[in-house]
Parts: structure tokens; C-alpha cells; sequence
């Protein structure tokens, strides 16, 4: 059953961005809803690129990736960003994805240099500010397309 939510509640954009966020962010990641698991993983990829970067993504789904494998995260991953059209977003991690995630976990492990990390790391994230925000006005639009079918609008 979709949570209710009123018209009046949902009056412009900025009230449908905050709804479909509390939305897709009330469950527990992975849902059996393929449409909050795809609109969690863009919104929490924009979360951390805008709060931190690549190296702040790794650190929040280190736990995940780990359960599900580098691999199946980064497919899921660029495609939940092609499928809001955020398909340059998609290549970032298609391009830097596996490396930074390999680099990533030698670093924890004390088996390499930070400096080969943070190199690969400013890479895609000056790869990710090249496309000038992009990705939060293809959230936008995005949210404003799935909002009917999260909520049962009165």
C-alpha cells in the first residue's frame, strides 16, 4: 500500500523533491520496489558526490558492496542513473567505478600510497563538476515523473 499524501501537501517541486526523498529514504536499502531502490541509489549518489565526493560514496556503501560484489553495485548504480536520463553521471562510474573501489579497499587494507587514490579520486570527481549539476535537475525531473506512483494522492 503507497503512503497518502494530500494536493495541498505537494503544492510545487520543492515539496515533491522532500516527499519522494522521505519516501525512498524511509526503507531499509535494498527494497523489493525497484523504483525506490533505483531512485535511493541516483539520490544517495548525488548526496555524497555533492557532500564529498567519490571517496565519500565509498565509505557509505562500503558495507553493501561488500555483501553484493563491486560489480553488481556499480551496474545497479549507472543504471538507476542512465534510467533518470543521468547517463553522463553513468559513465563517471563506469569509467572510475572498479579502480577507485579496488583502490579504495588497498588503502584500508595499508597496502598502498593515499596519494593513488586521491589522484583517481579528483578525476572522477572533476569529471562529475565538468557536467555543472546536472544530476540534481535530472533528480528533479525525475522525482517530478514518479511522483503518482510512490503516493496515493488526495
Amino acid at each position: 500500500m503507497k503512503p497518502t499524501m494530500k494536493k495541498t501537501e505537494l503544492k510545487d517541486s520543492a515539496d515533491i523533491w522532500n516527499a519522494v526523498i522521505f519516501e525512498i529514504s524511509n526503507h531499509d536499502f535494498p527494497t523489493n520496489n525497484p523504483l525506490i531502490n533505483e531512485s535511493f541509489l541516483a539520490f544517495q549518489y548525488y548526496s555524497e558526490l555533492e557532500s564529498g565526493g567519490h571517496e565519500i560514496l565509498f565509505n557509505w556503501v562500503q558495507e553493501y558492496i561488500e555483501e553484493v560484489g563491486i560489480t553488481l553495485y556499480l551496474n545497479d548504480l549507472s543504471v538507476a542513473l542512465e534510467k533518470i536520463g543521468a547517463d553522463d553521471y553513468g559513465q563517471i562510474i563506469k569509467k572510475y567505478g572498479e579502480e577507485l573501489w579496488r583502490l579504495f579497499r588497498a588503502l584500508e587494507n595499508g597496502e598502498i600510497d593515499e596519494q593513488a587514490f586521491y589522484e583517481l579520486v579528483e578525476k572522477a570527481d572533476r569529471d562529475y563538476y565538468a557536467l555543472g549539476g546536472k544530476l540534481e535537475q535530472q533528480l528533479e525531473a525525475h522525482f517530478l515523473n514518479i511522483y503518482t506512483e510512490l503516493f496515493e494522492i488526495i
